[in-house]
């Protein structure tokens, strides 16, 4: 597989570097090329005091690395794919098959765990990643040779999995094409020693289906975020934590520092690959309140950060100004525009500006 899978204790193998690149997003800056201090780390403790004031630790700047190389490889030239799709119920599967293919997703023999974004359900709104497109991404992968597909979601805010996974269409879709789903908030766990220290926390208990999958494929809905500006593949790891462990809405991570846990807690589940669901997205006071904004894109990466950086510029926002996503270059994946291939349709001219909280003006290009 292109991918290297996890071994037996689910501790994931370095990503290998793909091949090929083209400049794109010109002028943009380099993300994870610099120490976060300065004008932007004091924006971000203002941003976060003025929200939170005491509720939670103060975000320190993130002035060096803390993260073990010997772990995390460089980050290598990375493939990322838009494409354009304005419609949920027609030629979906279609365009799920060609953005795999168009990143050289290879998933053969594999067992392959689908993480969507589900947090709460509201009939009104577009809070979660849309069933139709992970009911299409598991036919693409079971089409691709995986040895098999499972479906896996820990929601944050909800405690009730059940109430949101049959009130979304989740539960009766996946079952209309027989792929299995496990509660990631009940799931059996197994403790693993974090190998990067943003936040205190040393090891992170995971549940059985992410430490034991050989691939995981960050699913999240394209969405503003009312602390960290924008959740996309990297912030949809947090549901990848138990919240019978970690508790509701994972309020340990909030606690321990809402960008240092998306460091460490991505850095731990280590997703294999990317599928952005930009159909229909959330501007303004997302993840959850916010307003539906029709964006037509699917976003495809073979890797999370330049995945991330390349949805993030797709929303308007300058990813370079996003602090938490410039960190994650330095060793999550490839956050240098110059070394992310794109394989689809240029991103440029694709771009839809989201609006975003007053607090987040200063993150737009």
């Amino acid at each position: 597989m292109s991918h290297a899978a996890r071994d037996p204790m689910g501790e994931p193998a370095p990503l290998s570097a793909p091949v090929g690149r083209r400049r794109f997003m010109r002028g943009a800056a380099v993300v994870g090329g610099g120490v976060l201090v300065g004008a932007g780390g004091a924006e971000l403790l203002l941003r976060h005091n003025a929200a939170h004031g005491s509720a939670l630790p103060p975000l320190v700047p993130f002035a060096r690395p803390a993260f073990d190389a010997s772990v995390f490889a460089p980050p290598g030239t990375a493939r990322v794919g838009v494409f354009r799709q304005t419609s949920y119920d027609v030629g979906l599967e279609a365009a799920v098959a060609a953005g795999l293919n168009a990143i050289g997703a290879d998933v053969s023999g594999a067992r392959v765990l689908l993480k969507p974004n589900f947090v709460e359900y509201d009939a009104s709104s577009a809070i979660n990643t849309d069933p139709r497109l992970v009911a299409a991404a598991a036919l693409a992968f079971r089409q691709m040779g995986a040895a098999s597909v499972t479906v896996g979601e820990g929601p944050g805010h909800r405690r009730d999995t059940q109430f949101v996974m049959d009130g979304s269409g989740l539960f009766d879709i996946l079952r209309s094409i027989d792929v299995p789903f496990v509660d990631l908030n009940t799931d059996a766990v197994r403790l693993a020693q974090l190998h990067s220290s943003y936040t205190d926390l040393a090891e992170l208990w995971l549940p059985e289906a992410v430490a034991s999958a050989d691939i995981v494929v960050s699913m999240p809905k394209m969405k503003t975020h009312h602390w960290a500006g924008v959740t996309l593949s990297l912030k949809n790891c947090f549901g990848c934590v138990p919240g019978r462990v970690y508790g509701w809405p994972k309020n340990a991570l909030h606690w321990a520092g809402l960008e240092q846990s998306i460091l460490d807690v991505a850095g731990a589940v280590r997703p294999d690959y990317a599928i952005v669901d930009g159909i229909v997205g959330m501007e303004g006071n997302g993840p959850i309140s916010g307003t539906p904004i029709a964006a037509g894109l699917l976003v495809f990466g073979d890797d999370p950060v330049a995945t991330d950086v390349t949805a993030a510029a797709l929303m308007g926002f300058d990813p370079a100004k996003i602090d938490y996503l410039r960190e994650a270059g330095r060793f999550l994946g490839q956050g240098d525009p110059a070394k992310i291939l794109q394989v689809g349709e240029d991103p440029q001219a694709n771009a839809k500006s989201f609006a975003v909280l007053p607090p987040f003006a200063s993150m737009k290009a």
